[in-house]
């Protein structure tokens, strides 16, 4: 058996010169001293059985590493076929999306157009009944008018000077905004002011005989 000294028998059994030293004390391995060297008595074969076991441990982790390092490469193509699906469906939703955003920007318009329709020919109905309520009622003047004016001889020198109050301000030089007022003042003058003649929901004046520019 081969004499080998603590740094030698360390390196061939592949530990450290302490566990040399443990080994001794616990008698695994028998040591002598020559010339005051401490040297270890090696076994050839237990030495050889060191040895293949420290090949192979080294061996081991670089087939380790070469099924991890392939494990990762098959998890590496599964997550990127799952992040192209993935992204495959984000488009879709994205595309559906901006469809049913354009399917209801399509009905909104419609709606508004539709309400629109209905708007004006709503305004366009109120519009030709005021217009024909304004015919009518300047057509019940003018007979009311002429009624007056039809009225007994005893009578007719005076109402012939009434004239009502819509057909003076459509005689004279009255802007809408002016009528408008004129009018606001005889309705509330109507009840307490002598000269004005109030027959129905209509106002007459005797110009001739009375001064109404305090309400013009």
């Amino acid at each position: 058996m081969p004499k080998l000294s603590i740094s030698d028998a360390a390196e061939q059994l592949g530990v450290s010169r302490e566990a040399i030293h443990n080994r001794i004390r616990r008698g695994s391995l028998q040591s002598v001293v020559e010339n005051g060297v401490k040297l270890v008595i090696v076994d050839d074969e237990k030495s050889a059985q060191t040895v293949s076991r420290k090949m192979d441990n080294k061996k081991l982790p670089n087939q380790t590493d070469e099924r991890y390092y392939k494990f990762l490469e098959e998890q590496n193509v599964k997550l990127q076929q799952k992040v192209e699906t993935l992204e495959g469906e984000t488009r879709t939703l994205r595309d559906q999306k901006e469809r049913m955003l354009i399917e209801e920007r399509i009905k909104i318009e419609k709606i508004y157009k539709e309400k629109d329709e209905q708007l004006k020919n709503i305004i366009n109905a109120i519009s030709s009944k005021f217009m024909l309520n304004s015919t009518k009622n300047d057509t019940q003047d003018e007979l009311f008018e002429a009624e007056i004016e039809e009225k007994t001889d005893e009578e007719s020198l005076e109402n012939r000077r009434l004239i009502s109050l819509n057909k003076y301000l459509k005689s004279g030089d009255f802007s809408k905004k002016k009528i408008s007022k004129i009018k606001e003042k005889f309705q509330e003058k109507a009840k307490d002011d002598s000269r004005i003649i109030t027959i129905g929901k209509k106002y007459y004046i005797d110009v001739q005989k009375y001064d109404y520019s305090d309400l013009m």
